[in-house]
C-alpha cells in the first residue's frame, strides 16, 4: 500500500503533466442536476414508506442515516466523519472481547461489515467521482485502491474462527488500516476539496451522497 508521501509524489508529478491550475472553476461538480429541494421529496417518501411498516430492521437503518445527516448539518463530508467514527468505535468493542464472546465476536463484524459496505458504497458511488472530476484522480484512485483492502480484511474476519488465537490480532491490525484511511480522508483530502467547492456543490454532494446510503439500507 502506497505511503502518503508517495501518493503525494504520484499527485503533483499528474498535476504537473496535467498542467492543473488553482482555478475554482475547474473543480465544478457538475453530474447530476438539482438541488437540494431535491431531497425533500426523496427523504419524504421514503420516511412514509418506513411508517407503514417495511420492517423495523430498515426503519431503523433509515433512521440512522437521517440522523446522521441532521446531526451533521446536512453535509456530506460531516456525515462521513460521524461515520468513521462510529466505525471505528465498533472496532473498539470487538477488541475488548474475550476468546469466549464468539458469538459477540460474530455479530460485532457483522455489524462493522455493514458499516463499511455502506459508507464505502456512497464514496464511491458520489465522493470519489467528484474528486475525479475536480482532477483530484490520484488521492481518488488510491482511496478506491484502499477499498480494496479492507474488503479483504472483512472475508477474512468473517470466514476466522472467532476464537482464533490470532484473531484479534488481525483486527487490530484492520482497524489500524481504516484509522489511516479515515486520517488521510479527514485530515487532507476532504477538506480540500471541500474548499474547492461552492455551497450549492456541497449541497450536491450530499443529496447525492445520501441518495446511494439510503439504497444499503
Amino acid at each position: 500500500m502506497a505511503t502518503r508521501s508517495e501518493t503525494r509524489d504520484r499527485k503533483t508529478s499528474s498535476q504537473t503533466r496535467s498542467g492543473r491550475t488553482n482555478d475554482s472553476s475547474r473543480s465544478a461538480f457538475s453530474f447530476g442536476e438539482g438541488s437540494a429541494a431535491g431531497a425533500a421529496p426523496l427523504l419524504g417518501a421514503l420516511a412514509a414508506g418506513a411508517a407503514i411498516g417495511l420492517g423495523a430492521n430498515w426503519a431503523r437503518k433509515f433512521l440512522m442515516q437521517k440522523s446522521e445527516s441532521m446531526a451533521a448539518g446536512n453535509e456530506w463530508d460531516e456525515i462521513l466523519k460521524l461515520e468513521h467514527k462510529a466505525t471505528l468505535a465498533k472496532f473498539d468493542l470487538l477488541l475488548a472481547t474475550d476468546d469466549s464472546d464468539t458469538g459477540k465476536r460474530a455479530a460485532l463484524v457483522k455489524t462493522i461489515h455493514y458499516a463499511l459496505n455502506k459508507h464505502a458504497h456512497q464514496e464511491e458511488q458520489v465522493v470519489y467521482p467528484a474528486l475525479r472530476q475536480a482532477n483530484e484522480t490520484v488521492d481518488a484512485d488510491h482511496l478506491e485502491h484502499e477499498h480494496g483492502y479492507v474488503k479483504t480484511f472483512l472475508y477474512e474476519l468473517e470466514n476466522m474462527e472467532k476464537d482464533a488465537p490470532q484473531f484479534l490480532d488481525r483486527v487490530r491490525e484492520f482497524r489500524n488500516l481504516v484509522a489511516e484511511h479515515v486520517r488521510m480522508e479527514e485530515e487532507q483530502v476532504f477538506p480540500h476539496f471541500r474548499g474547492e467547492l461552492s455551497e450549492e456543490q456541497n449541497t450536491k454532494i450530499t443529496m447525492l451522497m445520501n441518495k446511494e446510503g439510503m439504497k444499503m439500507l
